[in-house]
């Protein structure tokens, strides 16, 4: 792209599989709506925007970013039918029932009817945690996740047990 004349400048995220053969690369993302930068938003003290100004600047490079020492999980509840054809219009309900002060669920594929919360895309919410432990922060995560009334809803039940050996 410098070469065009047009220099990427933001955040670039490889999206790797881990294998016996060693690490393969899947995909170059820049979205910050992944769950990957969710947990990196969980993390990240210091304020994103003057970082954002310091990417464009060019000068994050002298940028003092501080992160927040917890290990943080996400785990994505995708609505019934994801990936190939996800049911949309379905209702989520309980998501104060989840209020942790140490969780944040984020909305990827929700709109709002009145009052009513729905289902609108796939991968619908990114319910992110962040612990003391990776542990901790798998708890809570699935601990705010079964408090969640979705019965349209569903997510792995996998998500960090590699890490933990568990």
């Amino acid at each position: 792209m410098r070469g065009e004349g047009r220099a990427f400048k933001g955040v670039l995220y490889a999206g790797l599989m881990l294998t016996e053969a060693g690490p393969k690369l899947l995909e170059f993302n820049t979205r910050f709506g992944d769950p990957e930068c969710q947990v990196l938003m969980m993390r990240l003290m210091s304020d994103l925007l003057p970082a954002l100004v310091a990417a464009h600047d060019g000068v994050l490079r002298s940028f003092d970013l501080r992160w927040h020492a917890e290990h943080a999980l996400c785990v994505v509840m995708a609505a019934n039918g994801y990936p190939e054809e996800p049911r949309r219009g379905s209702e989520i309900r309980g998501l104060g029932a989840a209020a942790d002060p140490n969780v944040k669920i984020f909305h990827a594929g929700t709109r709002r009817a009145g009052e009513r919360l729905l289902a609108d895309g796939g991968r619908v919410l990114g319910v992110t945690a962040l612990g003391e432990h990776l542990a901790t922060a798998r708890d809570r995560a699935y601990t705010a996740v079964d408090r969640i009334d979705w019965p349209e809803g569903f997510c792995r039940r996998d998500i960090g047990r590699r890490a933990l050996g568990s």
